[in-house]
């Protein structure tokens, strides 16, 4: 995990708004949010390992599930997870190998980020902050 500093860590925003934003540009609300905290993850790659741009966020009023939830942002880091291949020899190609991976443990749950993805990370939270202190 690698921490990228941001104007937009303790900024807080309208979640259906942020969505509105955000989803246009690439981002996903995570899978493993809660009722309190959740996160928007960009996938930078997909091939031998994964590394994501998460960005999370907690609940400040309401629910994420809820209608008029506001929400602060946390600070964005790059993540890296590495899974073990071979284990279903149909399962690695695409949306279904994806599929598969998520109730896959990865063999690395902090695997490094190549300097290629570090440097893609940076200019995409420049893009984010950009895209979120427009809407403030």
């Amino acid at each position: 995990m690698l921490e990228i500093q941001s104007k937009v860590e303790g900024k807080q925003f309208d979640l259906y708004k942020l969505e509105q934003k955000l989803k246009p540009i690439g981002y996903t609300i995570g899978g493993n949010w809660d009722y309190d905290h959740g996160a928007f993850d960009y996938k930078l790659n997909d091939e031998e390992s994964y590394q994501f741009l998460r960005v999370p966020f907690t609940a400040v009023d309401g629910e994420l599930d809820t209608r008029g939830c506001t929400v602060e942002m946390g600070r964005p880091f790059l993540l890296g997870h590495q899974y073990e291949y071979g284990i279903d020899e149909h399962g690695d190609t695409g949306n279904f190998s994806a599929s598969l991976n998520q109730f896959q443990a990865p063999i690395d749950k902090d695997a490094d980020i190549p300097a290629q993805y570090v440097n893609r990370g940076k200019r995409l939270v420049a893009e984010l902050e950009n895209v979120l202190l427009s809407i403030e």
